[in-house]
């Protein structure tokens, strides 16, 4: 398969071509793989844009019509399609909680999806072909998980304080999958409909992660029988679990770098799709679970794929793949191997800009890999700018970044750290925290830094960092622990004050924090201390911008305000966006106008760099 352009036209394939939504605002052009009817292939719900927002819309590929079904004013993001064709999407406010709501896809009134089952925040969805449904709502008292049909009334099944999130539901109904933290005693639960513990999984010597149930087949599913990934001495082992056997690992199914997989729908020999996450691109393979009907063999058959970055990937109910492909310069888009039309398309051509390379550092623990674009019309050395991702169980990729282009554009070279803890580059690498949380991570920001430096890319005395999230953290340790190197920075919805952001935290991130640094702030105090920006703040010497969002839940206002009154007891400068959103806003608005601000701090920050610098020039219509 040759790899696709963004400017190409669209692949030529029968029936009509899918409906033109334009890409969201410039930024935040996230897609989503659309969900594909279990009965009828043609029949496809997905999230696209509309005005900048993210909103649910259907579409019938065998007539070519669609329509936007929900029109909310901070968007809407989750959605699914049931046995019987009605749409699933939830209905939640600015801070994250609602509840789920049911629409036919022709069409009609909305409706409550499960009566009784509390506003919360969504924590897993499950839906079988008999009607059977199971929800996951986590909320203030912690998880709860309601089994029901649509339009009926929710019985609990599970109510705990535990962090957790509903995985899946069983063809026939009879039995449920919880994940807990992969590394706990109670990575996998499961569950009978009555609540009855079956048996649980433990990942304390083997970290393990449940995946979901076989589809089954109409009328009778068979047997349920749960997809698992373990990892074991240094990789990740594919294997199943079902009542009879308990989990067994599929020999000669394993990976060295993180891995998912996916059940292929409809009856035959059991097949998966699985996606692996390796040194920032991606790749696919199917693997038949029962030996191959032909070849009689287990071992993974890769797909062939444009190299870059495969963001999401689900077989069809016909056979086919789909899949959101993207590289360094090409937008992200759904794609699939028949060359089939998807809907969600972007109709808008948006700027590319710069040369790309792969460098790596080398460092204790081995190579740190950085992605480095560096503009093509201005000669080196440049201002360089690093922009940290969050996380920390997540990686830069060979993938387009429009922060990236906005930057480049204006003048800056960037570079992505792939510091130790990131994903894709196996268990060691994402495990390695030699230097203590947080400090590790900067430390490899720093080998990068002076590798750039040494190489011509950047120069002293014009670096800056850039993070969100975890990466806003990193920024923020990095220049109170190693003020003498950067000249400005940006954190954007960061975690400020470990202490205050545990206190007030959901339970899932509780749970993290408590697995990273050995147990809560009252048992290791100075755990806590060590690594938390607001011990630095009054050694920060640039310019610095923080950005915050009031409806957080992941990194809350509360440690936001702890970490700027640290500030300004120690009179350090800096400015200050508040945004009334929360950490993963859907509206467009919001994410530009955090890029003009902190497109235009960097250039009064970083000498050289144009001031007032605004993103590249509009994207131009197709």
């Amino acid at each position: 398969m040759t790899s696709p352009k963004a400017d190409a036209p669209e692949t030529a394939a029968s029936g009509a071509a899918p409906p033109k939504t334009a890409a969201r605002t410039y930024g935040v052009y996230r897609p989503v793989l659309p969900v594909t009817s279990p009965r009828n292939p043609d029949r496809m719900v997905y999230t696209g844009d509309a005005d900048g927002r993210c909103e649910i819309f259907t579409w019938d590929r065998s007539t070519g019509r669609g329509r936007q079904l929900t029109d909310r004013p901070h968007g809407t993001l989750l959605c699914a399609l049931d046995g019987d064709e009605a749409v699933w999407w939830f209905d939640e406010d600015r801070a994250g909680s609602g509840g789920w709501r049911t629409q036919d896809f022709d069409g009609g009134p909305d409706r409550t999806a499960l009566t009784g089952v509390p506003y919360g925040r969504p924590a897993g969805l499950a839906l079988t072909r008999g009607g059977t449904v199971a929800v996951g709502i986590r909320g203030p008292e912690g998880l709860g998980v309601y089994l029901g049909r649509r339009g009926g009334a929710g019985t609990p099944v599970l109510r705990t304080t535990d962090s957790g999130t509903l995985c899946d539901l069983a063809p026939d109904g009879g039995l449920l999958a919880v994940s807990g933290p992969a590394h706990s005693a109670r990575a996998v639960t499961l569950l009978a409909p009555d609540g009855t513990v079956v048996e649980v999984l433990s990942g304390t010597a083997e970290r393990t992660w449940a995946l979901g149930f076989a589809p089954g087949a109409d009328p009778a599913p068979g047997p349920a029988r749960l997809l698992v990934m373990r990892e074991r001495a240094g990789r990740y082992h594919l294997g199943t679990w079902t009542p009879e056997r308990g989990l067994d690992l599929l020999p000669g199914c394993s990976f060295d770098t993180e891995t998912t997989a996916r059940w292929y729908p409809g009856p035959g020999s059991p097949r998966v799709l699985l996606r692996q996450d390796r040194h920032g691109r991606s790749r696919l393979f199917t693997a038949h679970l029962d030996p191959d009907p032909e070849s009689g063999s287990r071992a993974p058959v890769p797909v062939p794929t444009p190299e870059g970055s495969i963001l999401d990937a689900s077989p069809a109910a016909d056979g086919d793949v789909h899949f959101i492909w993207t590289d360094a310069v090409n937008v992200p888009r759904a794609l699939s191997l028949s060359g089939a039309p998807l809907p969600g398309q972007s109709q808008w051509r948006l700027p590319r800009f710069g040369h790309r390379r792969d460098l790596w550092t080398p460092g204790p623990d081995g190579p740190v890999h950085t992605f480095v674009t560096t503009p093509a019309d201005r000669p080196a050395p440049h201002p360089l700018v690093l922009l940290v991702h969050g996380g920390p169980a997540d990686h830069d990729r060979d993938a387009y970044d429009p922060m990236v282009q906005a930057l480049v554009g204006s003048g800056y070279a960037v570079a992505r750290v792939n510091y130790r803890g990131s994903t894709g580059y196996g268990p060691r690498w994402r495990s390695a925290y030699s230097d203590g949380v947080g400090h590790t991570q900067v430390a490899d920001l720093v080998r990068a830094r002076a590798d750039l430096l040494e190489r011509g890319i950047g120069r002293e005395g014009a670096v800056g960092l850039c993070g969100t999230s975890w990466g806003g953290y990193l920024t923020l340790l990095a220049m109170g622990t190693r003020p003498e190197l950067w000249d400005v920075g940006v954190a954007v919805k960061p975690l400020a004050d470990c202490v205050t952001a545990f206190r007030h935290s959901t339970p899932a991130l509780q749970a993290l924090d408590t697995a990273l640094f050995g147990g809560t702030p009252d048992e290791v105090p100075d755990a806590y201390a060590h690594a938390s920006p607001s011990s630095y703040a009054a050694d920060i010497r640039a310019p610095l911008l923080v950005v915050a969002a009031k409806q957080d839940a992941k990194c809350p206002p509360e440690q936001v305000e702890a970490y700027l009154a640290a500030l300004r007891a120690s009179g350090v400068a800096h400015e200050l966006m508040w945004l009334d959103s929360g950490h993963d806003g859907y509206d467009g608005a919001d994410h530009l106008a955090v890029i003009r601000r902190s497109l235009r701090f960097l250039g009064r920050g970083l000498p050289t760099a144009p001031v007032g610098a605004e993103p590249p020039p509009s994207p131009e219509r197709r």
